[in-house]
């Protein structure tokens, strides 16, 4: 039985697995080109191979979630990461020259990019493939070995992608290993070289505590309470598709979905009527539909209707949008969206992040109200804006600060690959796609190179006459 095959819960096991990397990182500090390559690639054939069997399990695993959304939202932006990540990844990997201060020339300084060593990855489960091979993909183009912990809650999923990552890497290269939370905890204890946690803030709070204790640095993706600011010259009509998109894809269980959205007061009505159109558009039906996600499990169902109950038990109006015909079974989990309309500032709707097709509806007066309502939360993850007039719109970003931001559509800024992808504050830290994820799991060495004509002697004791010239000399020109 090797490593990779023993149980995974074992916390001696747990140990071996990061012992063999942590050994084998610092045997081979230089990770050459071609090698990284490989991994690469090796990381694409699996996901060309095996790209519909992983779609079944993700399927299998939400009881119903389509092959399609899988392929677009899990497969192909992977696929997407890999093209980019290739092509750009011998640029990346060049030292960077830096110009050199005049008081230290001829000199000359650059920064060498190396790998960290050994990289953990704790995945989610809502978008169980992509945000779980993301990660590895970008720690394996810095060059570095990966261990990564997926969801126990997409057990499937998790397992395949056990088995297909054995069948492709060495132990020691990249491994997987499956357990349930007290198998994450004791993950997270481990002394990598970073730690990379796509989850819940408080769960990612718990991982920084455990991460802390061996000064190991951290990328944390967590959630937050993403606002969709409508403008008054916003058409709604074309707004409320992009809305519902973004809020329902994956029945909303999407850390950048929309969480809630700020509309001029008196537009309720026109909104709720076009968001109600375009789910029909989107979603002809959601009992049964294919198209449309269910809920993970029996349990957040439950948190979701009770976060309902709560608002309308406070006085909140809820619209449930084409409901349908009740489902059995995997079924009865694909929970209809819902438009929350009056709920008071202490509901927790409001207060929590809601991952789920519950949308909140709040009037402002002001674009300038609508700002200090999101200032005066916890910085989001994603912040979407909507209109035409673009002087309300830069007002809006240059007083709001949020992880990422998509103007006149939803979602869309996580799939630009020249984008940083991350939070701030309690959305998160640190970002990842493209060179901002290599350099963020890379260590950027700063060399500098001394010349034999150098004169750093002029500054050496014992401190007289020549020294007071040459500093005088210096104050003049810098």
């Amino acid at each position: 039985m090797t490593l990779s095959q023993s149980p995974a819960h074992d916390p001696a096991v747990l140990r071996a697995l990061f012992d063999a990397q942590h050994k084998a990182s610092r045997a081979q500090i230089e990770v050459p080109l071609a090698l990284r390559r490989d991994r690469l690639l090796r990381i694409r054939a699996l996901l060309d191979e095996h790209g519909a069997a992983l779609a079944q399990v993700v399927n299998a695993d939400f009881g119903v979630r389509s092959s399609q959304l899988t392929e677009i939202a899990d497969i192909f932006v992977l696929r997407s990461l890999l093209s980019s990540t290739l092509k750009q990844l011998p640029k990346w990997m060049k030292p960077v020259k830096v110009g050199t201060p005049l008081y230290l020339q001829p000199s000359r300084a650059f920064l060498q990019r190396q790998p960290l060593g050994v990289v953990g990855v704790v995945s989610p489960w809502n978008y169980p493939v992509q945000l779980s091979l993301g990660p590895v993909i970008t720690a394996l183009a810095a060059g570095n070995r990966v261990m990564l912990k997926p969801s126990e809650l997409t057990p499937q999923t998790s397992a395949l992608l056990a088995t297909l990552i054995e069948k492709s890497f060495a132990p020691d290269e990249v491994c997987v290993v499956q357990g349930d939370g007290k198998l994450a905890a004791e993950f997270a204890g481990l002394p990598f070289d970073h730690l990379f946690f796509t989850g819940s803030t408080a769960v990612g709070r718990k991982v920084a505590e455990a991460a802390a204790a061996n000064l190991t640095p951290t990328t944390l993706e967590l959630g937050g309470k993403s606002p969709c600011i409508i403008d008054a010259s916003c058409d709604i009509d074309k707004a409320a598709i992009k809305i519902a998109h973004g809020k329902l894809l994956n029945a909303g269980q999407t850390c950048i979905a929309p969480d809630y959205v700020l509309l001029p007061r008196g537009r309720e009505a026109a909104f709720g009527e076009a968001f109600a159109r375009a789910v029909a558009t989107l979603f002809p039906t959601i009992a049964g539909n294919p198209d449309y996600a269910a809920i993970i499990s029996p349990r957040h169902l439950e948190r979701l209707q009770a976060l309902l109950a709560q608002a309308e038990g406070e006085g909140a109006r809820l619209q449930t949008v084409n409901p349908g015909a009740a489902g059995t079974g995997s079924a009865s989990r694909q929970m209809a969206p819902v438009l929350v309309f009056d709920a008071p500032a202490t509901s927790k709707l409001l207060n929590e992040e809601i991952f789920g097709p519950i949308l909140p509806v709040l009037p402002y007066d002001s674009v300038d109200e609508a700002i200090r309502y999101v200032n005066a939360r916890p910085r989001p993850l994603a912040l979407y804006w909507f209109g035409t007039d673009t002087g309300s719109r830069d007002h809006v970003l240059a007083n709001t600060v949020s992880g990422g931001v998509t103007v006149n559509d939803t979602l869309m800024h996580i799939a630009h690959e020249n984008l940083p992808f991350g939070g701030v504050g309690e959305s998160g830290w640190g970002s990842y796609h493209g060179e901002a994820g290599f350099l963020r799991l890379s260590q950027q060495k700063p060399v500098m190179a001394q010349s034999k004509w150098a004169r750093g002697d002029l500054f050496y004791p014992p401190y007289g006459k020549r020294f007071e010239q040459v500093m005088g000399l210096l104050k003049r020109l810098i």
